[in-house]
């Protein structure tokens, strides 16, 4: 049995960029930051805050929501799938990147003046966005994953 699952809260790094692909299908691409607190040892060791930055891609209509709510410093809550791929640059160089593929995204802290309420959404459930938090629903598997994950458990 494996799990492949990833939840992150932090913070966005940079505006989205939404590209649109194969038949207008949207996608979004941002880098989300999370910062692990910085502590003192009780033998007076200080051990800094250390910050990592994680590659994210939503697809669909999450891709949407993204375009319309998310911007340069918007909390996130995150579940999603850790994917690594590489690719040969244009000077022949491998290069490897790894990227956390989004099921379900929630904005988290307060709502902006005169803006709209923290969304919580999931690719199933994208069409209008909910006017307060909405329980998380999860997304239909990705291409070419098993329909039913209930079959996948070994219980």
């Amino acid at each position: 049995m494996s799990v492949n699952k990833v939840i992150l809260v932090g913070n966005v790094g940079k505006d989205p960029e939404v590209r649109y692909v194969d038949q207008n299908t949207p996608v979004a691409n941002f880098t989300l930051a999370t910062t692990e607190r910085g502590y003192t040892t009780q033998s007076g060791t200080v051990v800094p805050e250390r910050t990592e930055w994680h590659n994210i891609v939503v697809w669909r209509g999450l891709a949407k929501v993204v375009e319309g709510y998310v911007r340069k410093g918007t909390s996130l809550y995150i579940e999603g799938k850790i994917r690594s791929r590489n690719w040969t640059d244009q000077n022949g160089a491998t290069r490897y990147i790894t990227e956390i593929y989004v099921d379900e995204l929630q904005l988290l802290g307060k709502r902006p003046e005169g803006g709209v309420a923290p969304l919580a959404t999931s690719q199933s459930n994208f069409q209008q966005p909910a006017p307060q938090s909405v329980p998380p629903i999860s997304a239909p598997p990705f291409e070419g994953e098993s329909g039913d994950a209930a079959n996948d458990l070994p219980f």
